[in-house]
């Protein structure tokens, strides 16, 4: 066996074949060999699912959910109407992004007996565990089962990531999808110029279901370009280079062809010209809205936000331990030499691409100066691969203490563990606002307060209302309220606060307004310094860490003066 041969079995080895080649030898099935890792791989994943389903009904309906809904039903009646129904194009930049998401969630949402919007959140969960478990897929293919242990706990315990895959309907979803095409992608390399065909296949279908969420998905078709020709062998001929190449090319071909056609049906206005996913992915970066973003106690328009914008609040955003073991495997990989028993080569080059996986759409971003708001959400997509990168460099710190001694090793792997642990303690106090997560540079949530990005979806939604009914129930009792419905004021969305409404069934006492002139209540988060926008006594606060982020007022002493004095 090649040094080759045994680090693919070592890091691939989920399948133990034992061939006989005696000639009456009858097939058998590949045996499925599970280590220790593994296993607490299924438990983590396992564990998670149990969550998901306990928890996806507490989080709040996001600005963006009803018009990504609405497009998916747009997108359903162009095609029930043979293409003649084109209001999809009309409606509003939809239309740039890829339906796949939200088609399903439409389709799904007459046969599941849930309400729509918890159908989604119960969608985006799961595929918030499908990016874990993709991102544990990775890190074990390059450095090996305990290396996707810790891929996945680190990625289970990050706020940025867990508090985000519920409600986050593009960006998690994309994120896993390309995590796991990133997946397939590290195997297909493996074996050029002849993948594997399944490997091939699994490539292209995961690389069309990221296109079919998200322009983004194009990266992948670029960095499979990048593989190739990383992997040209050394010393050769130009003659021999392009024939690898070109073997390469034809080999991916299919899976090209595979992501191409699922982009197709998933993507109507991609369908409209060939050309037309390139164009989206440069009108991407032109997008010029106004709306308002915080960093450091600065506020910018989205079109002016520094060019590390993104870089800074991935600093900000992720735990320290992954920031700093993927720096780590970063430096692993820019000194071989003195790192060469650390990180074999085979296992360097893998990571190598992961980190240029990473580097990559973060350069573009800064150099290109694109536009940049709500912190780090439209690249979610990188932080798996920053985890799987953590865990790389942490496996193999961990892997040097152990040809020392045995217990640096456990030592070292315990407080790993210990720290996921820290962590997984302040996702539990922050819950459900598990999205707010600062690590320690910012000085967590309360250092972050009204100098960076905070409830910019409104998360703190249901409790506001759910607050706002309790104190009215505890002030009125079952006297008949005057007037009979108040009126309410969100800083927020509209469509959120109705379907809050409609949930805790408060529709014949609360209303909706955009009159703030005459609201008699005011329900805002503290991100933007929203709650400052009206005056009102303040009669319910929201708070984590110490830290005010949503609050509701009665402003029935502005509004209807002689009520309050009559009560």
């Amino acid at each position: 066996m090649t040094v080759l041969e045994r680090d693919r079995q070592e890091s691939d080895g989920a399948l133990l074949r034992r061939a006989d080649k005696s000639p009456n030898a009858k097939p058998s099935l590949p045996r499925v060999n599970l280590s220790r890792f593994d296993l607490a791989t299924l438990a983590l994943l396992a564990t998670l699912f149990v969550l998901v389903v306990m928890t996806f009904r507490v989080y709040a309906v996001t600005n963006d959910e009803w018009v990504q809904h609405h497009y998916g039903e747009l997108i359903l009646n162009y095609y029930k109407s043979g293409f003649t129904d084109r209001a999809l194009f009309q409606f509003d930049n939809l239309y740039l992004y890829g339906g796949l998401f939200d088609v399903v969630a439409v389709a799904l949402s007459h046969v599941v007996p849930l309400e729509v919007y918890d159908l989604r959140h119960l969608m985006t969960g799961l595929c918030g565990i499908g990016g874990i478990a993709a991102a544990a897929a990775l890190a074990r293919q390059i450095a090996g089962p305990r290396a996707g242990f810790l891929a996945a706990l680190l990625l289970a315990t990050c706020g940025a990531w867990y508090g985000t895959m519920f409600n986050h309907t593009k960006d998690i979803p994309l994120a896993a999808m390309m995590t796991t095409a990133s997946w397939f992608l590290i195997r297909t390399a493996r074996d050029l110029p002849k993948p594997r065909w399944r490997d091939v296949i699994g490539l292209g279908l995961f690389t069309g279901l990221a296109l079919g969420i998200k322009v983004l998905g194009l990266l992948l078709i670029g960095y499979a370009g990048v593989l190739i020709l990383t992997s040209i062998p050394r010393p050769t001929t130009t003659r021999e280079a392009f024939r690898f190449v070109g073997g390469c090319v034809l080999r991916f071909l299919p899976a090209l062809l595979i992501a191409y056609s699922i982009m197709l049906a998933a993507w109507p206005w991609a369908a409209l010209s060939p050309l037309n996913p390139v164009r989206g992915l440069f009108q991407f970066a032109e997008f010029h809205y106004h709306i308002e973003t915080w960093l450091d106690g600065q506020r910018y328009e989205m079109a002016t936000a520094p060019r590390l914008y993104v870089p800074i609040y991935l600093a900000i955003r992720l735990p320290l331990l992954v920031l700093g073991a993927a720096a780590l495997s970063l430096a692993f990989v820019m000194l071989p030499q003195a790192v060469a028993r650390l990180l074999p080569q085979q296992r360097r080059r893998e990571t190598a691409m992961v980190i240029f996986m990473v580097l990559f759409p973060l350069a573009c971003q800064v150099i290109g100066h694109g536009p940049a708001f709500t912190g780090m959400r439209h690249f979610l997509f990188v932080v798996p691969l920053l985890a799987a990168l953590a865990a790389i460099a942490l496996d193999a710190v961990i892997a040097s203490l152990g040809r020392k001694h045995l217990a640096l090793a456990a030592a070292a792997f315990t407080l790993v563990v210990a720290n996921a642990g820290w962590n997984t303690r302040q996702l539990y106090e922050l819950h459900p606002y598990e999205y707010l997560y600062y690590n320690r540079l910012v000085g967590g949530v309360h250092g972050a307060a009204r100098r960076y990005v905070m409830d910019y979806w409104v998360e703190t939604m249901p409790a506001s209302v759910a607050q706002l009914a309790a104190f009215l129930n505890r002030t009125e009792g079952n006297r008949k309220p005057v007037p009979p419905v108040y009126n309410v004021d969100v800083c927020g969305d509209r469509h959120a606060f109705e379907r809050e409404l409609r949930v805790q069934h408060l529709t014949q006492r609360l209303r909706w307004t955009d009159d703030w002139d005459h609201a008699d209540f005011f329900i805002a988060p503290t991100h933007g310094n929203c709650d400052e926008l009206l005056k009102g006594r303040t009669i319910a606060t929201i708070e984590r860490d110490n830290t005010l982020i949503g609050l509701v007022k009665d402003r029935r002493r502005i509004t209807r003066p002689a009520l309050v004095e009559a009560e």
